[in-house]
């Protein structure tokens, strides 16, 4: 039986919660080691295990994989879930890197100075005019489940989560997209998406000011 990937993060979101999200959604088990000190994280550089000197770092299948779009992307094309050519893998790459730009804002917001959070105001309002008009638009025009093949994908995993993201910082910013209530109600449904939701689950909470000191410590920011 083939060991379960081991997750090397920090306790909370950041860079690794996509990779969580996507091994989840593939039904895959995993372990995690949280760094909670700056020991772990210099030792884990003088092993020579963080290839540009940072996490998220993966072991998996006989590697030691740094960098979050090359770890999604091999989870991804590993679990089926990367579109059936190079077409649709085009079209899925597209859709992640402007999801996970959105969501990058988003993950910053708490390393902000307190009275620079207003910005999430405004992160919300970009989502609703620049992001969620262009998934709605996509949906409306091919009328299928899914946004790339009407196949389950990376593209919707990601989509998903940062949907749920937004609604964190407001919980009526779908309100006036209809088909991505519907997405999301649909992709929430899937079995292993359902599972990792529930309470219990390895899906980590918003960041707090605990995980904010914890990161900045050990990485000396």
């Amino acid at each position: 039986m083939a060991e379960k990937p081991r997750l090397y993060y920090f306790n909370g979101r950041g860079r690794m919660e996509s990779i969580r999200w996507l091994l989840a959604a593939a039904g895959v088990e995993f372990e995690e080691v949280f760094l909670e000190t700056r020991e772990q994280y210099l030792k884990l550089l003088e092993d020579g295990h963080l290839l540009f000197h940072q996490v998220p770092l993966v072991e998996m299948d006989g590697m030691k994989l740094t960098q979050t779009r090359a770890i999604l992307s091999y989870l991804a094309a590993k679990y089926n879930l990367y579109g059936k050519d190079l077409k649709e893998t085009a079209l899925i790459n597209m859709y992640v890197d402007g999801t996970l730009d959105l969501m990058m804002s988003i993950a910053l917001i708490s390393f902000k100075p307190s009275d620079q959070r207003q910005e999430a105001e405004l992160v919300v309002e970009k989502a609703k005019s620049r992001y969620f008009p262009v998934f709605e638009k996509i949906l409306k025009n091919h009328g299928q489940d899914f946004l790339v093949g009407n196949k389950f994908s990376w593209a919707d995993i990601q989509l998903l989560e940062a949907i749920l993201m937004v609604e964190e910082l407001n919980a009526t910013a779908l309100s006036k997209f209809p088909l991505l209530q519907a997405f999301k109600t649909r992709i929430s449904n899937i079995p292993t998406i359902k599972k990792f939701l529930q309470p219990g689950s390895q899906r980590k909470f918003p960041p707090d000011d605990h995980y904010v000191a914890t990161v900045k410590m050990i990485l000396q920011i």
